[in-house]
């Protein structure tokens, strides 16, 4: 019997690649020593909604969960974040529905509005608003009734390079000042922290508007001061983050935090993607690899963080920078990737992270919209969605033997209680059937699962950019999502047997 979710059409950035990530896939797979293929499937148990048997070959595996703390899935972690331009559309307003309904089904979280466009979009207090590269007090007021409205908060930049002489986008301390001042008005308690700038760190690169002026740390640092000093004259009380850097957390992020000390801001940010969307060897094969260099990031980070005493957020991230990579940013590989991301950050420290978006190209961007409209849920929403689904809580430690199989596992821990496991199956061809040992005795077990499917199709597509399922049923455009009814297990014990079909990552809910 072969296994398909069932539903209607069938009854930027600048971070290394590495490229050590293709031979180092134990740092984060958690892959242990041996495999062997099922000589019968396991007996089906008596269940009113049993899990069917997937598509044969079938690999063996145990996975074995420990009451270990590695880290803690916190409130708000799994964030989105939008260019700042975006505030010239329509796209943030109490009005669009179907964008605040898709941001509830993940939320209550974090936006942040930032990106590149920060450092090109003035404050213009007289402005008519949703003009192209002016933010206006209309822009700001109803990106706040938009965030109020998903139950979010939100993290807001400023622009600060727009500072040069040589800037077309002339700001200063002041305007800085006044549309914080604006800001911390009309969000209130819905206003999680301002942002001055984006990615300082490149702002002397290429054609950036201190380039050849010999930019350092130490000059941004002097830069910055003047404007947090301006912005606090103003509004004492606003919460003030940085530096959003694009890169280089221990020449720039970790030593920026020393020098404001948790005193000057109340959150450490940090961007990272995983490489350069404009090379070849940014496939999809490449993107669900394991990511050494983010575990060695993110330890640098945590580090940092915590001898500074705040928090620390990847306050922008996706697959690949430059926009992504056509066909794989936007295809079923970053579903699969975007679950260990997430819980590789857990794992790291990370308060919660934001996944950059917005528009309609073939790049990245978890909802695709056109002038504001919602037109697209893209299949990294679903892994998002799926990670959110897990819960918060304690995150337990996990083995699991399963060869030479790309294949992660996960547990959260429940303040109510409940254990909930996510196995993620990147093998192309190879199922897995799993007898899972567990902290705890349960009664209870269900099991949903995130595939893909094309009409016509025999199996999942890596590069598919639709037909993405989690229990059989997608996510609509207008947040809208109808699942089949959970499979249900049948624990015995602290024991549970199920399978993980290839290219696919399952969520089971124990108690």
């Amino acid at each position: 019997m072969t296994w398909y979710p069932l539903h209607p059409g069938l009854t930027r950035r600048r971070l290394l690649q590495g490229s050590a990530a293709l031979a180092a896939s134990s740092l984060i797979s958690g892959c242990g020593s041996s495999a062997s293929p099922a000589a019968t499937p396991p007996t089906t148990p008596v269940s009113p909604n049993p899990q069917p048997v997937p598509a044969a070959p079938i690999v063996t595996a145990n996975l074995t969960v420990t009451a270990t703390n590695t880290g803690t899935v916190s409130p708000a972690f799994a964030g989105l974040s939008y260019e700042k331009d975006s505030m010239a559309e329509s796209t943030f307003s109490a009005s669009n529905a179907a964008l605040i309904a898709l941001f509830q089904r993940l939320g209550p979280s974090v936006l942040r509005i930032g990106g590149n466009s920060v450092d090109q979009c003035v404050w213009t207090p007289n402005g008519k608003g949703r003009t192209a590269n002016q933010i206006a007090p209309s822009d700001v007021t109803a990106l706040a009734a938009f965030v109020k409205a998903a139950g979010w908060q939100c993290l807001y930049g400023v622009n600060l390079e727009g500072s040069a002489t040589a800037s077309p986008y002339t700001t200063t301390p002041t305007l800085a000042a006044e549309e914080v001042a604006f800001a911390v008005q009309a969000f209130g308690s819905s206003l999680l922290g301002i942002e001055i700038g984006n990615e300082p760190d490149d702002y002397g690169d290429g054609t950036n508007y201190y380039a050849g002026t010999g930019w350092s740390l130490t000059k941004y640092e002097t830069l910055w001061q003047q404007y947090r000093a301006a912005i606090l004259a103003t509004t004492p009380t606003a919460p003030i983050t940085g530096p959003a850097d694009g890169s280089h957390i221990t020449t720039w992020t970790v030593p920026f935090g020393q020098y404001v000390t948790k005193s000057e801001i109340s959150l450490l940010t940090q961007h990272y993607y995983r490489a350069d969307g404009t090379l070849p060897t940014s496939t999809a094969a490449y993107l669900i690899t394991p990511d050494p260099t983010l575990v060695s990031d993110l330890q640098s980070l945590q580090s940092g963080a915590q001898g500074i005493g705040i928090p620390y957020r990847i306050s922008e991230c996706n697959s690949f920078y430059n926009g992504g990579a056509p066909g794989i940013s936007d295809s079923y590989a970053s579903a699969l990737w975007v679950v260990d991301f997430l819980f590789n950050c857990v794992q790291g420290g990370a308060a919660g992270v934001n996944f950059h978006g917005g528009g309609d190209s073939t790049g990245y961007t978890p909802i695709a919209d056109h002038n504001g409209t919602v037109d697209g849920v893209r299949p990294e929403y679903h892994g998002i969605y799926l990670f959110t689904l897990a819960g918060q809580g304690e995150l337990y430690q996990t083995a699991i033997s399963a060869g030479s199989l790309n294949v992660t596992a996960y547990a959260v821990k429940t303040p109510t209680g409940g254990l909930n496991l996510v196995l993620n199956n990147k093998d192309l061809t190879n199922s897995l059937q799993i007898t899972a040992q567990l902290p705890q005795t349960v009664s209870n077990a269900t099991l949903i699962a995130m595939t893909q499917l094309s009409p016509g199709a025999s199996a999942p597509s890596l590069t598919a950019t639709t037909n993405v399922y989690i229990q059989g049923a997608p996510v609509n455009i207008d947040g809208t999502y109808t699942p089949a009814a959970p499979y249900i297990l049948e624990p015995t014990g602290s024991q549970l047997s199920f399978y993980v079909p290839a290219l696919s990552a399952v969520l089971i809910q124990l108690s």
